[in-house]
């Protein structure tokens, strides 16, 4: 597992990854909004320089996420069910959430994200359908849509392709290969091919810019 650490180092600071492009993406924001939180939100690996509210409707996250203290303020509510006004957030994220919607409801989201956010909206999810049962005893985990690179292209989103190549990982993100350590070797190795081939890739990121 040291080396894995080590390989894992050397990757991050190399190659574009999630937390990368996060940092990239909430550069010169001020305020960020992060839609369906959770109890550890990838929003603590950024550099804080921004306020940020996050909202969840399951309050166990909530207190988690309050304790690690990764945002100044917190909503319990459903995500569509918010009430903040046109443009009161330079960026809104939804970051692992859109998954957990049905389709109708996933672009209900998108249309309410588009309409809080300023400057962009960000969205992290699987690419593709990925099948996933409740964690935790959290009911919200279930997974109800999959979201494809080129569907997110088609809503006006710019889509960058993470975590490797689609095939080596499976619920949870977990490598379902084994040798584990071997697959996971050639999940970093296939990074940069995926990041401008989405399409191929276990997870997309997609970013919508308003103020260009």
């Amino acid at each position: 597992m040291a080396e894995l650490g080590v390989l894992q180092r050397a990757f991050h600071s190399s190659f574009p990854t999630y937390v990368n492009l996060l940092n990239r993406e909430l550069r010169g924001c001020k305020s960020v909004l992060d839609l369906g939180c959770g109890s550890g939100s990838p929003l603590k690996y950024v550099k804080k320089t921004f306020y940020s509210v996050g909202v969840d409707t399951y309050w166990p996250s909530i207190e988690k996420s309050r304790k690690a203290g990764i945002h100044d303020k917190y909503v319990k509510e459903k995500v569509l069910n918010v009430r903040f006004k046109e443009g009161s957030f330079d960026c809104v994220v939804a970051l692992d959430l859109i998954e957990h919607l049905d389709k109708k409801d996933g672009h209900r989201l998108i249309r309410l994200m588009d309409r809080i956010a300023s400057k962009k909206v960000v969205i992290f999810t699987p690419n593709g359908f990925l099948k996933q049962d409740a964690v935790e005893g959290n009911p919200y985990q279930l997974h109800k849509s999959g979201w494809s690179a080129e569907e997110m292209k088609t809503l006006g989103f710019d889509v960058y392709g993470l975590n490797g190549i689609k095939s080596i990982r499976g619920e949870q993100a977990r490598i379902k290969r084994r040798p584990k350590l071997f697959w996971e070797a050639v999940s970093m190795a296939t990074q940069p091919f995926v990041f401008r081939r989405p399409k191929h890739a276990f997870q997309i990121f997609c970013v919508k810019r308003k103020d260009i």
